[in-house]
């Protein structure tokens, strides 16, 4: 197996393009994971992109170790499964218990108990002429699952009107990558390199037009809430009045019971005045 083509100029140039445009896909989640990390908490994100992202680029290496001509396929997917692991594992670290078992467990059944069946499967059922074909449709499905993963995110744009979810370099960022590696498949004669990324290049000119559509609304909805009256309590100044008013009760209280006394001590006095006798005896 040949490790960088040279009977095609292309293919190497478009390889080479490939691993720097989706060495930026593959940092793009950065600024995300530091909001994450900032707010100690996943907020509205999904593990399952990148869940699926990892099981992909473990595929396609096994399968580049199979397919000539394929090393820059290796040299992107190996950097791939090691910033995909670091995402999962800080998704996991601030994730609510209900997503952290989710997504342990949707882990070892697809990255580990998947991963080691179809190699074995594929290794021990499979002829090795047939091999490279059967890896080939499987990291196919797969790459389509990875660029479908984002419709749960386009419904969210169109549920909420809001783009906060789908940062616009990250879909410009996929829509490059799919375009400089949908040339490499073409430039390699490989069908299973080619057909995952014509549905990229869709859902990446997709995600762009509802940014497009959808950002100057995020905007108005954040403005008319900005602007809606906001009735709220002071506790603290409510608190620093209730006392006040509570003595300003008592004080009425005691002021008309000294009237009632001084009315009832008037009219005792009455009683002594017409009576001298009462008086003194009392």
């Amino acid at each position: 197996m040949a490790l960088i083509s040279t009977h095609n100029p292309w293919l190497f140039v478009f390889g080479l393009l490939g691993n720097m445009s989706s060495f930026v896909v593959f940092l793009a989640p950065i600024p995300t994971f530091y909001r994450i990390w900032k707010k100690k908490s996943t907020e509205g994100f999904h593990s399952v992109p990148y869940l699926t992202g990892l099981f992909s680029a473990m595929l396609w290496i096994y399968y580049a170790l199979l397919k000539a001509d394929a090393f820059l396929l290796i040299t992107i997917n190996a950097f791939g499964c090691v910033i995909e692991a670091i995402y999962i594992a800080f998704y996991i670290t601030y994730a609510p218990r209900k997503e952290r078992i989710f997504t342990l467990t949707l882990l070892l059944l697809l990255n580990f108990v998947g991963f080691c069946s179809i190699l074995l499967l594929s290794h021990f059922l499979t002829k090795a002429s047939m091999r490279v074909h059967v890896l080939g449709w499987i990291c196919m499905v797969f790459s389509l699952i990875v660029f479908v993963a984002p419709l749960s995110i386009m419904r969210l744009v169109i549920r909420t009107k809001s783009v906060e979810y789908m940062p616009f370099n990250l879909s410009l960022y996929l829509t490059v990558s799919a375009v400089v590696w949908l040339f490499y498949g073409i430039f390699l004669k490989d069908l299973y390199v080619t057909i995952p990324n014509i549905l990229g290049v869709i859902f990446g000119l997709l995600q762009m037009v509802l940014y497009a559509v959808y950002r100057n609304k995020s905007k108005m909805v954040v403005a008319a809430q900005s602007q809606s009256p906001q009735h709220s309590i002071d506790i603290a100044k409510l608190k620093t009045q209730l006392p006040s008013c509570d003595k300003n009760i008592e004080n009425e209280e005691q002021k008309e019971n000294d009237h009632q006394n001084i009315d009832h001590t008037g009219n005792i006095m009455e009683v002594f005045d017409s009576n001298p006798k009462m008086a003194s005896e009392v």
